[in-house]
C-alpha cells in the first residue's frame, strides 16, 4: 500500500510516511502553542484509535459522526481511524441546528459521535433520545458527563491489530467512505455518497496543480467537514505538505504571520475581506505614500499575463518591490498558491492579486464531485484571468444546450443516500451530473461560471437577471461586505445590503460624522446618499433592465450562525428575504 499510489483516503497517510514523512505532519495550537503530530505518530494514534473502535463492536459499514468547532488533529485522527475499520464517518458542520442535527443523525442511522467541545455537546446531547441508533458521544475535550475520546484510545490494544490490518485489506475502492449531508441554501440536507475511489482520485488529480514542494507548510481554516477542506488536506499528505490548523477565523493573520505557510485555502468572501483591509489602509495614508499606494492598485488593476510593454513591466517590478511586498507579508511572505473555491471569485479582484504577485489558483466544484472539477493553473503556467482552469485529469466537462456545466468523472458521487429520486434529478441518462451552474468553455477547455442556474429569476416584465455577477460587482464598493439582488416576479431588481461597518465608522471619522451605533448609521441620510452613489456608479456595467433601481440597508451582520450565511459563506437566499419580508416588500 504504502509504495503505489492511494487508492483508499487511509493510505494518503501511509504513502505520505513512505514517501516524505515530517515531524509536523498534523499541527493544532494549544494554549498559545503549537502541538505537533508527525507522520508516524498520526498513524499510529489513528491505529490506536481503529483498535479501540474495533473493541466497542463497530462493523464496516456503521456510521460515525465527526463535528469540531475549529479544526483540530483529532479530527483527522478519528477519520483515519473509521475508515479503517471499515465504517463510514459523517463529518457534520458545528453551525447547524438542532433539527438538522435530528435530521442527519437518524437518516444516516449514527452508531456513534465525536465531538470537540461542551457547546457541541449540548447540541447532540438534546437530541440523542431521538436518534435509536446513536450509543454513545464521546468528546476530544473534557466535558462534564460525556465520555473522553481517550476512553475508546485505551481500548486500542495490539490483540485488535490483526483485525484490523484484516479490514483495511477488505476495504475496496469503490466502496462508501464517507456521508456529507450538503449544508444547502434551501431544504432539507441531502446525504452525498463518496466513495474512497471517488476521492482518492480527485485528491491525486487535484495535487498535480499544487505548486509546492515538500518542505511546504499549509495553513487550514475552512471546516474540515467540507469536502473541498477535507480534500486538500488529503492533497497535503500526497505532496508532502504539513498541515498547521488556524486558531479561528479571526485570528488567521496572526497565524499567516507566525507559520509563514506557502500554501492555504479561501472562499472568495475571506479574500474579499482580505482586500477590503487593505484597501481602507490605503485609503488612511497621506500625501507620498498614498499616491503610490493607489499607483499601484492602477497598475495591478491593467494586469495581463502576456502583452504589457516594457514600460508597464517595470513600472510593476517597481510597485511590487515598493508596495506589494507588504501585501505578501501580511500573507506569511512565503505564499506560493491561495487555493480559492466554493464560490465564484470577482474577475477584478483576482487581476488586482495577480498583479501583485499573489498567485491566487481558482477552482470549481461541489460536494457531489468530490469536489473538485476544475483548477486554474499557478501563474505564469497556463493561469488564465477570469476561469476557474481546466478540468482535472479524468475529468470530462461540457454545456448543456443552457449553458448548465456537465461533468462526468470518476470522482462523480455514487449518490443521494437514501433518495435514488433526487439522484435521477442530477444525472443525465448518459452519466453527466447537473451542476446546477450556468457557464461558458473557452479557448483550452478554460471553464468561466457565469451564475448558478437555480439563482437566475425573471422580472414581471419577463426579464432574465443573474444576480450571482451584479453582486460581485457591487461588493466592490468598500461600504458593502454583502449583498442580494432580488425581485424575482416584480417591476424591477433591488439590493439586500449588509454594509461594512468597520469601513463606514473609518469613513465617518475621515469625514468628521459621529459614528453612533449600527443601527442608527444604516439610517443616516450621508451614509444613505454615500451607499446610494456607489450603487449608482456599479449600476453603468449593467443593462437598464438589470440595474437596481431601490436597495435597503441593514443593521446586522449577516452571520453563519443567523443563518445568513451556509458554512462556506454563500448566501441562503431564501432564509434572507424570509427575515427582511416586509423591508423586501416595501421597496415594490
Amino acid at each position: 500500500m504504502a509504495n503505489q499510489e492511494p487508492k483508499r483516503l487511509f493510505d494518503f497517510a501511509y504513502y505520505a510516511l513512505k514517501n516524505h514523512p515530517r515531524k509536523d505532519a498534523l499541527n493544532t495550537k494549544s494554549n498559545g502553542i503549537w502541538e505537533s503530530l508527525s507522520t508516524e505518530e498520526y498513524i499510529n494514534k489513528a491505529e490506536k484509535l481503529a483498535r479501540g473502535l474495533i473493541d466497542l463492536g463497530v462493523e464496516p459499514g456503521d456510521k460515525i459522526a465527526i463535528i469540531s468547532t475549529n479544526n483540530r488533529m483529532e479530527w483527522n485522527v478519528c477519520d483515519q481511524a473509521i475508515l479503517s475499520v471499515g465504517a463510514i464517518d459523517v463529518p457534520v458542520y458545528p453551525t447547524i441546528t438542532s433539527e438538522d442535527y435530528n435530521f442527519i443523525f437518524n437518516d444516516a442511522e449514527v452508531k456513534y459521535c465525536f465531538l470537540s467541545d461542551a457547546g457541541l455537546f449540548d447540541k447532540v446531547n438534546a437530541i440523542k433520545d431521538q436518534v435509536p441508533s446513536l450509543k454513545n458521544i464521546f468528546s476530544f475535550e473534557p466535558i462534564n458527563n460525556c465520555d473522553s475520546w481517550d476512553v475508546v484510545l485505551s481500548k486500542g490494544d495490539e490483540k485488535h491489530q490483526s483485525e484490523l490490518t484484516e479490514r483495511m485489506a477488505s476495504v475496496k475502492p469503490e466502496e462508501l467512505a464517507t456521508l456529507i449531508y450538503t449544508s444547502g441554501t434551501t431544504g432539507t440536507p441531502k446525504g452525498v455518497m463518496l466513495s474512497h475511489n471517488n476521492i482518492t482520485r480527485n485528491a491525486i488529480a487535484a495535487a498535480e496543480r499544487l505548486p509546492v514542494a515538500p518542505v511546504a507548510k499549509g495553513l487550514s481554516f475552512l471546516p474540515l467537514c467540507h469536502s473541498y477542506e477535507r480534500v486538500l488536506v488529503y492533497v497535503y499528505m500526497k505532496t508532502g505538505v504539513g498541515t498547521y490548523y488556524a486558531e479561528s477565523l479571526e485570528t488567521i493573520g496572526d497565524n499567516l504571520r507566525e507559520i509563514h505557510p506557502e500554501v492555504f485555502s479561501a472562499v472568495p468572501r475571506l479574500l474579499e475581506k482580505v482586500f477590503d483591509r487593505i484597501m481602507d489602509k490605503g485609503k488612511n495614508l497621506s500625501g507620498v505614500k498614498r499616491l503610490l499606494f493607489f499607483w499601484a492598485v492602477g497598475l495591478a488593476e491593467q494586469y495581463e499575463h502576456e502583452g504589457k510593454s516594457f514600460l508597464y513591466k517595470f513600472q510593476l517590478k517597481m510597485a511590487r518591490k515598493i508596495i506589494f511586498s507588504k501585501w505578501k507579508e501580511a500573507l506569511g511572505g512565503k505564499v506560493l498558491a491561495i487555493a480559492s473555491g466554493a464560490a465564484a471569485l470577482n474577475p477584478k479582484l483576482a487581476r488586482i492579486f495577480a498583479g501583485a504577485g499573489v498567485n491566487i489558483q481558482e477552482g470549481y466544484g461541489l460536494t457531489e464531485t468530490s469536489p473538485v472539477l476544475t483548477v486554474n493553473l499557478p501563474t505564469g503556467k497556463g493561469h488564465v484571468l477570469g476561469t476557474v482552469g481546466p478540468p482535472l485529469n479524468g475529468v470530462e466537462i461540457k454545456l448543456d444546450s443552457d449553458g448548465e456545466i456537465l461533468a462526468k468523472g470518476p470522482n462523480i458521487m455514487m449518490g443521494y443516500y437514501g433518495r435514488p429520486d433526487l439522484t435521477a434529478e442530477v444525472m443525465t441518462q448518459e452519466g453527466w451530473f447537473r451542476t446546477g451552474d450556468i457557464g461558458k468553455i473557452l479557448e483550452g477547455g478554460y471553464l468561466k461560471i457565469t451564475d448558478r442556474k437555480k439563482e437566475i429569476f425573471k422580472t414581471s416584465g419577463g426579464k432574465y437577471i443573474a444576480p450571482q455577477n451584479m453582486e460581485n460587482v457591487f461588493k466592490e464598493s468598500p461600504f458593502i461586505e454583502q449583498c442580494m439582488v432580488a425581485g424575482e416576479n416584480k417591476k424591477f431588481p433591488v439590493l439586500l445590503i449588509q454594509p461594512q461597518f468597520d469601513f463606514i465608522a473609518s469613513w465617518c471619522e475621515r469625514k468628521e460624522i459621529k459614528f453612533t451605533s449600527n443601527e442608527e448609521m444604516v439610517k443616516n441620510p450621508k451614509v444613505i446618499s454615500r451607499i446610494n452613489k456607489e450603487i449608482d456608479g456599479k449600476n453603468e456595467q449593467f443593462a437598464k433592465w438589470e440595474q437596481v433601481k431601490k436597495i435597503y440597508i441593514c443593521n446586522e451582520p449577516w452571520t453563519i450562525p443567523s443563518g445568513h450565511l451556509t458554512p462556506t459563506m454563500k448566501l441562503r437566499r431564501k432564509p434572507i428575504l424570509s427575515m427582511y419580508s416586509e423591508d423586501y416588500e416595501s421597496l415594490f
